[in-house]
């Protein structure tokens, strides 16, 4: 059976779509913001909404979602909460929604406990950002038994050996983190070289599942240059810089409405 993930882009193949996934710092500034956010961004056109989950150090991203996490986690945002913030988005928007994280807290919580509940929540699936295929076997089998996708991280210097590794493990899509460093809006960023169009093909045909590329993303022509190639576009840190700017709802909708217009291959890409 197909999962709620791999329905979302079968759907937008057919649509000659990139799928535009945008992340979340859940409890930045408040569980409850970030309620209306998740709900703004996906009635301007995301298509799959990264929750993620903060942690005190979160070693691969950048200063925007460092930030972002010592705020939630001032705010009180705990991994329960988090979850029945996760329940009410479900409940309002018929939109996939992955939690994003790293393994302390999975672990803190209990990996089984934590695929039951992210399931009974209306997750769709985790990604744990520090978490390796080679130890990630009983999470894996945890998620997997809930109807969890596990998405895994590849970065441009990921071996062949690793790439066939994590293709026996992943579910959902792939996601390629188009630099080796950490998140954060890179304007200048130049994605129109052949080179990730082509390790994007080369990961593709290794595992079978789409690719989305992110670490980076922050501007409709990035955006619409890596839909070009991509199966999706994956925006965090220009998001978040926004919720930390103490822009509302509407304004982070109308940013993730431009870029949602960017994704769609149908409109010049």
């Amino acid at each position: 059976m197909k999962t709620a993930i791999a329905k979302k882009f079968s759907e937008l193949r057919g649509r000659n779509r990139a799928a535009l996934v945008c992340y979340l710092t859940a409890g930045d500034p408040s569980l409850e913001e970030t309620e209306r956010i998740a709900l703004a961004i996906a009635r301007a056109g995301a298509d799959i909404i990264e929750i993620g989950v903060p942690f005190s150090d979160p070693m691969a991203d950048g200063p925007i979602i460092q930030r972002a996490c010592e705020r939630a986690l001032k705010s009180g945002a705990t991994l329960g909460g988090i979850l029945q913030t996760v329940g009410k988005i479900k409940k309002s928007a018929d939109i996939p929604l992955l939690l994003f994280g790293y393994c302390n807290p999975f672990y803190h919580y209990g990996t089984d406990k934590l695929a039951k509940d992210a399931r009974a929540a209306g997750a769709d699936g985790v990604l744990a950002v520090d978490l390796p295929p080679e130890e990630a076997g009983g999470f894996h089998s945890h998620l997997r038994q809930n109807g969890l996708d596990e998405v895994f991280l590849l970065s441009p210097n990921t071996n062949d050996s690793r790439i066939d590794a994590i293709a026996e493990m992943a579910g959902g899509f792939v996601y390629l983190v188009s630099v080796t460093g950490v998140t954060g809006s890179r304007p200048g960023m130049d994605y129109s070289g052949e080179g990730f169009a082509g390790l994007v093909e080369k990961i593709r045909k290794k595992t079978g599942l789409p690719v989305g590329v992110g670490f980076g993303i922050s501007t409709p022509e990035q955006a619409r240059r890596v839909a070009s190639f991509a199966d999706a576009v994956i925006v965090g840190s220009a998001i978040m810089k926004m919720v930390e700017d103490g822009a509302g709802p509407d304004e982070i909708g109308g940013f993730v409405s431009v870029l949602s217009a960017a994704c769609d291959r149908g409109a010049g890409a």
